[in-house]
């Protein structure tokens, strides 16, 4: 599981690599079994030439000791750490590695701020990364990176159709997945299923409600309607 300050790496880096002008996304697997970088962006520069940018975020120590396979196979590749650990083992980054700083804005400056920031702190370079030849083939590398970008897209897309893609039964499924402490019936509120049927009657009373004061004000304008129509014979009785 990502932490939150993985997260906020990772969605300040997507922010800065977007204002490049670049192209990315995250956890792409690479060709010729090079492992899965964190993040991999695509930048066609002004002279018609492609540049990768490998990413590997790292929060704490033993993960940038992990051995877990580092796949720095771009034009430039980079670390991404919080300040301290850099501090740390900031003798340890190879000479041809980069290292990109990041720190998060102060609460109090984003309360204040007139709008609301797009990315929870922002990045330095505190090291540029040197040029090297891409280290796989590029077809291969474009056709890994596309699948990525589709995967994403598939998830958003999944997203915001939300639960219409689910059928009645894996819904209930889910549902009772929810209760795994069973019903409690000295706290109602915490039941998924109590809270469901209150949700359908509070509905119920509602739409009744509504329909009922439409019905009024139906009675009511015929009522006038009807005094309207009466009026002129009362008067020519009189």
């Amino acid at each position: 599981m990502k932490t939150k300050l993985t997260k906020n790496l990772e969605s300040t880096l997507y922010q800065y690599c977007y204002e490049q002008g670049a192209y990315v996304v995250e956890e792409v697997s690479m060709p010729d079994k090079k492992g899965i970088v964190d993040t991999l962006s695509y930048q066609q520069l002004p002279d018609g030439t492609i540049e990768w940018r490998c990413y590997e975020l790292k929060v704490t120590k033993s993960d940038f000791h992990s051995k877990a396979k580092l796949s720095f196979i771009g034009n430039y590749n980079y670390f991404v750490f919080p300040q301290k650990l850099y501090d740390e083992i900031k003798d340890e980054i190879p000479a041809h590695i980069g290292v990109m700083i990041y720190r998060a804005f102060d609460k109090k400056a984003m309360d204040l701020a007139p709008q609301t920031l797009r990315t929870p702190g922002f990045l330095t370079i505190a090291k540029k990364a040197q040029y090297q030849e891409l280290q796989v083939d590029e077809k291969s590398l474009t056709s890994h990176f596309v699948a990525s970008l589709f995967r994403e897209v598939d998830k958003a897309k999944r997203v915001e159709k939300g639960l219409q893609l689910y059928s009645d039964d894996q819904l209930y499924k889910e549902m009772r997945k929810r209760d795994k402490k069973g019903y409690d019936i000295y706290k109602p509120n915490r039941n998924v299923y109590d809270r469901y049927v209150d949700d359908i009657k509070d509905d119920a009373i509602t739409a009744l409600q509504e329909e009922l004061d439409a019905r009024n004000g139906e009675y009511q304008e015929l009522k006038l309607e009807l005094q309207d129509i009466q009026s002129p014979n009362l008067e020519d009785k009189l």
